[in-house]
């Protein structure tokens, strides 16, 4: 009488387990992202060792964007808030990297930053060389970024945000601005929930 009460808990056993297993979050990269060679807004060089040990949320973005930058921030920005409050201290980071450091010195973005908000102690702004900046978006962080001499204000880049885990892998990009240039806050809703697999699974 006991075997299918047996069968049944290893059933139900292994039905946990394979949920467990596809609350996981895939790898977008094969390889941790390392960089070095940046400013932030304080003029402080950073790389990725300085956040070893977080999540980091990612965008690029240039200052002087008239477009979706600005829609793309106060998404941040809110992500920033809602984190700062929920999480525990030093577990998550916002990494802005310009795509245009001729203009965006880190005096710029500590400007930029502080107009978006005065206290965010976890959002960095980074400024490093141009061509470098465009192939670590690209190659690393799987977002687009470059120059264009027929975009609004001389770049282009891709309205996303990539989540990438405390060792430093890729694991989700989300379209944070759909294709009319407005916010999509089911996107958001998903990279919320994909900070949480992180936090729970990882």
């Amino acid at each position: 009488m006991r075997t299918p009460s047996i069968l049944l808990l290893c059933i139900l056993i292994g039905c946990g387990e394979e949920q467990e297993k596809s609350e996981k979050l895939p790898f977008i990269s094969k390889e941790p992202i390392e960089f070095s060679g940046f400013l932030n807004q304080d003029s402080i060089s950073v790389k990725s060792e300085t956040y070893k040990g977080k999540i980091w949320v990612a965008e690029f973005f240039f200052a002087s964007c008239p477009t979706i930058c600005p829609i793309m921030n106060r998404e941040m920005k809110l992500l920033q808030n809602f984190y700062q409050k929920s999480m525990p201290k030093n577990t998550i980071q916002f990494l802005s990297f310009s795509i245009d450091p001729t203009h965006d010195t880190p005096s710029v973005l500590n400007n930029y930053k502080n107009q978006l908000c005065e206290s965010c102690p976890n959002w960095d702004f980074l400024t490093g060389g141009e061509q470098q900046t465009h192939l670590l978006g690209i190659q690393d962080f799987k977002i687009f970024a470059g120059k264009d001499d027929e975009a609004q204000g001389g770049y282009a880049h891709s309205g996303a945000f990539s989540l990438i885990d405390k060792k430093g892998f890729v694991r989700g990009v989300y379209n944070i601005t759909d294709f009319n240039g407005l916010a999509d806050k089911n996107e958001v809703l998903r990279l919320k929930r994909d900070i949480t697999k992180l936090m729970k699974y990882e």
